[in-house]
């Protein structure tokens, strides 16, 4: 009986400390896409709110193809000084830690993936997505081996590993990774991996933190609207075609003075474009061959070279866009194919408006011409041998064909001929009339 008494006392003890148990909240932040600025920005973001709001765990559920290498530095660099203890989970199934993310991984507190997931090839790249420069490349990769063998050893994980992830471009599935020591964790969704990192455990500032998965309150940071924007804006890809668009807004506008749409939207990019650039990377090599191409469209119109200038720009973009963003970590590059393709668009769709425009002078030119002879239209008004008529809507000035023809404002009158821009009118009836014509 005592016995008995005994179990339903430390049932209800437990029981009780159970139901009473601190609560232990955890954040979860995704980084998905590129490593840009705007990653780091939502990184600090994150890490202050956790700091200001007593929360236990920051979560990362990541999946990234990599990114700037000096947006990757500052990230790792606050993952390993936060007051807060940091854990990354590489998924849903399907995601990827590649480049950059290798370096997120490993600066971790606790790190797993998701079944179907891959993490490695850390290996730097040129900005065009080739191999570097033998011996640029070799102080990059010496630089990165170094990095995550210190951050590596730090977490207790496998150094030869990481390594190798650079100098081979190694990647590996999450199994393997659980199983040669780079992760701790494989679990398909983000509550199991809580479970097992309360189970097992975070070290962090000479401490263990341990906690039930009952205890756990998930939440979600809302990094708003703006951190939205900032990664759309902030991509390479889409600064670039802002930078494109934005030249060809201003372009029609140039050349269609008074057209105000293509203007308005033109500038609007042409301005984000710049914030972006100021931001990312950037050339200025690539930013003026951009300018020099648009130099030379536009001089298509005025200078007759049989195309010459038009495929001049061409190439000039194609380089500009090439040469536009230098990433001293050979992370960040935007692939020929994105920049081969709005480079002919761009050129194709600047030489229809080109054709338009001389087409359109041309057209004009043969209008104003010989065309308004026999025209009729009505006196303005004279003086002597000269004065103006309006025909055609038109006003132009004018002078008598025949010596002893004075006509009064007001009066019906035929274009008889036409002298540069004078016309010379003869009499079409007596009788004034006061049609505008």
């Amino acid at each position: 009986m005592r016995r008995l008494l005994l179990f339903v006392v430390v049932f209800v003890v437990m029981a009780a400390s159970s139901a009473f148990a601190e609560p232990f909240r955890v954040v979860q932040v995704d980084l998905t896409g590129a490593v840009s600025p705007a990653q780091e920005e939502l990184l600090n973001d994150s890490l202050s709110y956790c700091s200001d709001n007593d929360i236990r765990l920051l979560l990362i559920r990541l999946d990234t193809p990599g990114g700037l290498g000096e947006s990757m530095r500052n990230m790792v660099k606050a993952i390993l000084n936060s007051p807060v203890p940091v854990a990354v989970w590489v998924g849903p199934s399907g995601a990827r830690a590649t480049s950059a993310g290798v370096f997120i991984v490993a600066a971790s507190d606790v790190a797993g993936m998701a079944p179907y997931t891959t993490i490695g090839a850390a290996s730097p790249v040129s900005l065009g997505g080739d191999d570097i420069e033998e011996t640029m490349q070799m102080k990059i990769k010496n630089d990165f081996v170094s990095l995550l063998k210190s951050v590596a050893s730090r977490r207790g994980r496998n150094i030869e590993w990481y390594a190798s992830s650079v100098e081979t471009a190694a990647s590996i599935t999450a199994e393997e990774a659980a199983e040669m020591k780079v992760v701790e964790i494989v679990a398909p969704s983000v509550p199991s991996f809580l479970d097992a990192v309360g189970e097992r455990g975070i070290s962090h500032m000479g401490q263990t933190i341990t906690f039930a998965g009952d205890q756990v309150v998930l939440e979600t940071f809302d990094p708003g609207i703006r951190y939205s924007i900032l990664s759309w804006l902030l991509h390479p890809q889409i600064a670039y075609f802002l930078l494109l668009g934005g030249m060809i807004g201003l372009f029609i506008e140039i050349t269609h003075p008074g057209t105000v749409f293509p203007g308005v939207l033109g500038g609007i990019c042409l301005l984000l474009a710049l914030y972006a650039l100021s931001i990312l990377p950037t050339s200025v090599t690539g930013v003026l061959l951009i300018l020099f191409a648009l130099l030379l469209l536009g001089l298509e119109v005025s200078i007759t070279s049989f195309g010459l200038l038009t495929v001049a720009g061409a190439v000039s973009l194609f380089m500009g866009g090439m040469l536009l963003f230098r990433d001293p970590y050979g992370y960040l590059h935007i692939p020929v194919f994105y920049i081969l393709i709005p480079s002919v668009v761009f050129s194709a769709f600047i030489s229809v408006i080109l054709w338009l425009v001389i087409r359109s002078r041309k057209t004009r030119y043969i209008a104003d011409g010989d065309t308004i002879v026999g025209m009729e239209g009505n006196v303005i008004r004279w003086d002597g041998r000269k004065g103006q008529i309006r025909v055609r809507g038109e006003i132009w000035a004018a002078t008598a064909s025949q010596g002893d023809f004075v006509p009064s404002p007001g009066l019906r009158v035929r274009i008889s001929g036409r002298s540069g821009l004078t016309a010379e009118i003869e009499p079409l009836g007596s009788e004034p009339t006061n049609t505008n014509g």
